[in-house]
C-alpha cells in the first residue's frame, strides 16, 4: 500500500451512434479506473472531427468539474486516461491523452503499458528531425502511427503497420475524426475490454468502468487485435492475433479492482484463491486473520475460509490524506503511514495474528505494519503475501525498474522475517499464482518473479529512459 509497486494507467473510450454527453460518460469511466493512476488524467471529445481536450495533474475529481466538462462540449466519440508514471516523469506535459495534428487529420491516443524498444525508436525518429514534447512511450507510438498514416489507406491500417515496429506492452485507445480504435499488444500484457450501452460502444482497461456507466460487458479484446468502431459498428483486424497471450498476473493480485472481470476470471475470486493457496502452502496456528487494506482483504478472507481461522477487521485506513509515495521526505512518508493506517486493538490484542498483504517490495512498509499490530497488543504476527517474491525488474508497465531496491535480492527469507519483525513469513509460490485466474484461457507473465519473460527484454530500462543529466550521458 505504501511500499507497493504501481501500475501505469487506465484507458477509456466511447463511440455513440449520435451526439451525447461523452465527456461526462468518460469522466465516470475514469473515476472507476482511478486506482490505476493517480498522478494525472485527461479527456478528449470529438465533435464532428473537432477535438476538445482537457488534462492536468491530479485526481479525476480534481482535474474535472462541471465547467471543464461542459467546455469539452458534446460529441459522439471520446477517450480518457488516468496515469501513474512508469516511463517519463510526473509532469503536466506527460499527461494523456495526447492529441496529434498532421496532414491526414487529428489523432488522439491514450496508452497503458510500456515498450521495450521505445528508446531505440525515439532515437531513430529524432535522427530524422522529429521533435518530441514528452518523455513517455505514448508519443513514440503516436509517431509510429502518423508516419505510417502518410502512406496507409486508413488509420486502422496505420495502426496495423505500427504494431510491426513497437515491442512490449500496450493497450491503446485511439480516436480519429470518425473512428474509435482499440488495440492490444500480441502478448496481451495489459487488459482491455469491450462493452455496450444502448447505441454506444465502450472500451476500457477494466470492466468496473462499464458498471459505473451502466454498460454491459461484451468481451475481452484479444491479444494482437485491432478493434475499429465507426458508424457501421465494430470490426476487427486480426493480423497480429494468434498467440495465447501472457497477461500480467499482478492484475489479479493487486492492480485491478476486485469487482472487475479480466480474461473471464473474477478478480475478487482470484484473490480469494490466493488466500486459500497461502493456507495450503503456509499453514499456521493462529487466532485471527486480518488483511492489509485494500488488496490484502480478499486474500485474507480466502485464507480464513480455507483454514477455519476467524476473519477480522484488523486495520482502519484513512482515505483522505495524500498518497504516501509522493511525500518529499522519508520522515514525512513515515508520518503519513502512521496517519493513513491504524490497527484495531480490540481485534488483535492478546491474539496470534495472521497478517495478509498483496506483496512486498522493499520491506519497509511491512515492518511498520507489523509494528502497528504489536503495539496494538498482538501476541504473535505471522505474515503471508499473496504473490511470490519480486526478484527482477518489470519491463511492461510497472515501476520496478531494477533489482537495487528489492528486498528479496538482498536478504534470505529468514533475514526478511527478522527484518520486518514477524514470527513467521510465507510467500505464495509461482505455481500457485499462475492458478489464480481459474477461468482464464491464457498464460501469464511472471517475469518479475522468475526472470523468465514472454519476449526478449533489454538488460536494463530506467524509469526516466528519455531524460538524464549531461554528466550521466558521458558515462
Amino acid at each position: 500500500m505504501f511500499d507497493s509497486i504501481h501500475e501505469e494507467c487506465g484507458v477509456f473510450g466511447i463511440y455513440a451512434d449520435k451526439k451525447c454527453d461523452a465527456a461526462a460518460m468518460t469522466y465516470m469511466g475514469l473515476y472507476a479506473l482511478q486506482h490505476r493512476g493517480q498522478e494525472s488524467c485527461g479527456i478528449v471529445v470529438n465533435d464532428d472531427g473537432l477535438f476538445s481536450s482537457h488534462k492536468a495533474l491530479g485526481l479525476v475529481n480534481q482535474v474535472f468539474d462541471k465547467d471543464t466538462l461542459a467546455a469539452l462540449g458534446n460529441g459522439n466519440i471520446a477517450i480518457g486516461h488516468v496515469r501513474y508514471s512508469t516511463t517519463g516523469n510526473n509532469s503536466a506535459v506527460n499527461s494523456q491523452p495526447l492529441v496529434i495534428r498532421h496532414g491526414k487529420g487529428p489523432l488522439a491516443i491514450a496508452h497503458n503499458g510500456n515498450l521495450v524498444n521505445a528508446r531505440e525508436l525515439r532515437m531513430g525518429y529524432e535522427s530524422r528531425g522529429m521533435i518530441f514534447h514528452t518523455t513517455n512511450d505514448t508519443e513514440v507510438i503516436s509517431y509510429a502511427i502518423t508516419e505510417e498514416r502518410l502512406t496507409a489507406g486508413s488509420i486502422e491500417q496505420a495502426v496495423e503497420r505500427m504494431m510491426y515496429k513497437v515491442k512490449g506492452a500496450y493497450s491503446l485507445v485511439i480516436m480519429s475524426p470518425k473512428k474509435l480504435i482499440a488495440a492490444r499488444d500480441p502478448e496481451g500484457f495489459r487488459p482491455l475490454s469491450l462493452g455496450r450501452l444502448g447505441g454506444a460502444w465502450v472500451v476500457a482497461s477494466e470492466t468496473c468502468a462499464f458498471d459505473s456507466i451502466g454498460a454491459e460487458f461484451v468481451r475481452d479484446i484479444r491479444p494482437g487485435e485491432i478493434l475499429i468502431i465507426d458508424e457501421n459498428g465494430p470490426r476487427s483486424i486480426e493480423t497480429h492475433c494468434g498467440k495465447k497471450g501472457h497477461i500480467c498476473v499482478f492484475e489479479y493480485v493487486y492492480f485491478a479492482r476486485p469487482d472487475s472481470v479480466i480474461e473471464g476470471s473474477s478478480v475478487h475470486r482470484a484473490r480469494l484463491r490466493a488466500g486459500k493457496f497461502l493456507w495450503r502452502e503456509h499453514p499456521v496456528d493462529a487466532d485471527i486473520v486480518v488483511g492489509v487494506p485494500d488488496s490484502g482483504l480478499d486474500a485474507a478472507l480466502g485464507f480464513s475460509q480455507e483454514s477455519g481461522i476467524p476473519y477480522g477487521i484488523g486495520f482502519i485506513k484513512n482515505r483522505y490524506i495524500a498518497r504516501t509515495f509522493i511525500q518529499p521526505s522519508q520522515a514525512e512518508r513515515t508520518n503519513s503511514v502512521k496517519i493513513k493506517l491504524n490497527a484495531i486493538a480490540d481485534t488483535v490484542r492478546g491474539k496470534r495474528v495472521v497478517m495478509i498483504d498483496d506483496s512486498m517490495v522493499r520491506g519497509t512498509t511491512s515492518g511498520r505494519v507489523v509494528k502497528l499490530l504489536r503495539e496494538a497488543g498482538a501476541k504473535e504476527v505471522h505474515v503471508r503475501f499473496a504473490c511470490p517474491q519480486f526478484i527482477a525488474p518489470c519491463f511492461f508497465g510497472t515501476d520496478i525498474d531494477s533489482k537495487e531496491n528489492l528486498i528479496a535480492c538482498k536478504m534470505t527469507l529468514p533475514q526478511i522475517c527478522e527484518h520486518i519483525g514477524a514470527d513467521t513469513l510465507g510467500f505464495l509460490s509461482i505455481d500457485s499464482v499462475k492458478k489464480l485466474a481459474g477461468n482464464s484461457d491464457c498464460d501469464f507473465c511472471v517475469g518479475c518473479f522468475n526472470e523468465k519473460y514472454p519476449i526478449e527484454v533489454p538488460k536494463e530500462m530506467p524509469k526516466d529512459k528519455f531524460e538524464y543529466k549531461i554528466s550521466d550521458s558521458k558515462k
